[in-house]
C-alpha cells in the first residue's frame, strides 16, 4: 500500500484513483507529512479483496478497528483516524457490498453477518493484527460479526465496543422498514425501493429522527464515496445489505442461543435518539453481558458521525 497523507487520503478515496508512491508525490507541507497514512487492497479469501485504510502512529500503544455500517464506506472514518492516530495505529476496510471491496454473487458469498465474521477473521490474520494490543470499535451492521466473532475466538481482541445494532430478535425495537427487510412478505419490495432510493438514503439515512438543531453535514467527500460505491461491481450496496437481512434472524437467535460464552470484555455505547434501533436494545444487551453502557444524550444511530470526538473518548478510555 502506498503511504499518503491525509489531503491525498481524502482526494484519492473520492475520485478512487491509483495512488502515487512516496517518490512520485509532490513535496507538502510538514503538518500533512506528519500523517502517516495508507489506503490499498488486501486480499483475504479467494473471492473477497477488501479495500482498508490505516493510519499509522509513531509510537502505537496498540491498534484500533473500526468497523462501519450501513450504507457507509470506510471513508466514515477519516477524521476519527486521524485524531486516533496520536496513540494507536488505525485500520479500516469497506465490508463487502460496500465501497470498492469485493461483491461477489450471492450464491459464492452470502452477506450473513457470520460470514461477515469470517471475513473479519481474516483480515484481522492478514493483516498481521496483535490482537493483545486490539480495540475493535463496531456499529450497526458491523457489531453482530464481531461479536459472532469473538463467540468462537475470545482473545480475538483486547476490548470490543458495539453500538447502535440489533443483537437480538425484538422486532418492538426496530424502526419498521429496517423490520420489514426481515419478513418474506415484504423484504423484495422493501430491497426494491432501497436500489432505486440510493440519493434518497444518501440524503436522509444519517439526519432521520435528529431535530434540527442536531442535524449534521458528512463531507462531500464522504458522500461521492458512498455515491461511487453503492453498485461497484456485481452487486449493489442495497442489495448486500438485503442480503444481510435475510440472514440475520438465523444469527441473532444464534448469538442469544450462545450469549453466555461471550468471554471478550465489550463496552456498549449507543446514541440516546437512535430510531432505528432504539437505546432500550443498547440497555438490554448491556445488562444481559455485564457491559458498561454509555447512552450518548441527543445523539442519533450514527455517533462516530454526530459526534466524533466524543466517539474517540469512548474509543480511547476503551482502549486503555
Amino acid at each position: 500500500m502506498s503511504k499518503i497523507p491525509h489531503a491525498l487520503l481524502t482526494a484519492a478515496l473520492l475520485l478512487g484513483t491509483p495512488l502515487a508512491s512516496a517518490d512520485a508525490r509532490p513535496q507538502l507541507p510538514a503538518a500533512a507529512e506528519a500523517t502517516n497514512s495508507e489506503i490499498g487492497f488486501l486480499k483475504v479469501d479467494k473471492d473477497i479483496t477488501l479495500r482498508r485504510m490505516i493510519v499509522r502512529s509513531a509510537r502505537p500503544k496498540g491498534t484500533v478497528l473500526l468497523l462501519h455500517g450501513f450504507p457507509e464506506t470506510l471513508h466514515a472514518w477519516t477524521d476519527i483516524s486521524i485524531a486516533l492516530s496520536n496513540d494507536y495505529d488505525v485500520h479500516a476496510f469497506d465490508w463487502p457490498g460496500y465501497g470498492l471491496s469485493s461483491r461477489p454473487s450471492a450464491d459464492r458469498f452470502s452477506y450473513a453477518p457470520r460470514d461477515y465474521a469470517r471475513i473479519l477473521k481474516h483480515y484481522i490474520e492478514k493483516a498481521r493484527i496483535d490482537r493483545a494490543k486490539l480495540t475493535i470499535y463496531a456499529t450497526d451492521i458491523g457489531a453482530l460479526p464481531a461479536l459472532l466473532l469473538a463467540l468462537e475466538e475470545p482473545r480475538i481482541a483486547r476490548t470490543i465496543i458495539v453500538g447502535d445494532f440489533a443483537p437480538f430478535n425484538r422486532p418492538q425495537y426496530m424502526f419498521p422498514a429496517l423490520e420489514s427487510l426481515k419478513a418474506a412478505s415484504a423484504s423484495e419490495g422493501a430491497r426494491a425501493y432501497l436500489t432505486k432510493s440510493r440519493e434518497e438514503v444518501l440524503d436522509h439515512a444519517f439526519h432521520r429522527g435528529l431535530p434540527a438543531g442536531a442535524q449534521f453535514e458528512i463531507s462531500p467527500a464522504f458522500r461521492d464515496d458512498m455515491n461511487r460505491g453503492w453498485d461497484h461491481g456485481e452487486m449493489t450496496s442495497a442489495a448486500a445489505f438485503y442480503h444481510y437481512y435475510s440472514h440475520f434472524t438465523r444469527d441473532q437467535d444464534y448469538f442469544e442461543a450462545n450469549l453466555a460464552r461471550l468471554r471478550t470484555p465489550v463496552k456498549v455505547v449507543w446514541g440516546e435518539r437512535d430510531i432505528y434501533i432504539n437505546s432500550a436494545m443498547g440497555a438490554e444487551f448491556a445488562r444481559r453481558t455485564s457491559s458498561e453502557l454509555t447512552l450518548l444524550s441527543g445523539i442519533g444511530h450514527y455517533p462516530h458521525l454526530q459526534s466524533p470526538k466524543r466517539t474517540v473518548e469512548e474509543i480511547r478510555a476503551a482502549a486503555r
